[in-house]
């Protein structure tokens, strides 16, 4: 259990260091339609949501492998904090811009921290959950769903706020 505990809170760095950097590879890589898919394309409150979902799911795939056998529910419950913590980026942002009556990058960055520790710890609490075992078929489903709207709204965004740049 410390060794699993321990690679979630290297995950969590692992998360927050390559998300902080994922905010920049569009630009970096020539804004090409490969990374569109992958990295944000703007500023809009879903484009930050591949912050932490693209470096999250990378994660989840090499500590699944790392830890099948001892904890088989640990990907279901990776993928679940997964989509909670991607999930908070807007319900976070909108409630403190909403109070406040607008943005601050310091606090947009703690939001982003906040949802990949929302993320990490969700994955702790559900590790051995018999219901995420039951269900990982439906979160695996959720996580592909999510990964294609990622896909398709990089180029046909809704118009809608949650896409506006701001």
């Amino acid at each position: 259990m410390k060794r699993l505990k321990l690679y979630l809170i290297l995950g969590f760095l692992f998360t927050a260091v390559l998300g902080t950097i994922w905010h920049f590879l569009y630009d970096w890589t020539g804004r090409g339609a490969i990374a569109a898919l992958f990295f944000p394309v703007n500023e809009s409150t879903w484009e930050h949501m591949k912050l932490i979902f693209f470096p999250m799911l990378l994660c989840t795939v090499f500590l699944a492998a790392r830890f099948k056998e001892e904890y088989p529910c640990l990907p279901g419950a990776l993928l679940a904090g997964n989509l909670l913590g991607t999930l908070s980026i807007p319900v976070t942002f909108y409630t403190y811009k909403g109070i406040v009556g607008r943005s601050f990058p310091a606090a947009d960055i703690v939001v982003f921290l906040a949802g990949v520790l929302i993320a990490f710890r969700t994955a702790w609490v559900l590790r051995e959950s018999p219901a995420v075992c039951q269900y990982r078929n439906l979160i695996y489903l959720f996580t592909a769903c999510f990964a294609v709207l990622f896909f398709v709204f990089a180029f046909f965004p809704p118009a809608i706020g949650l896409f506006a740049k701001p």
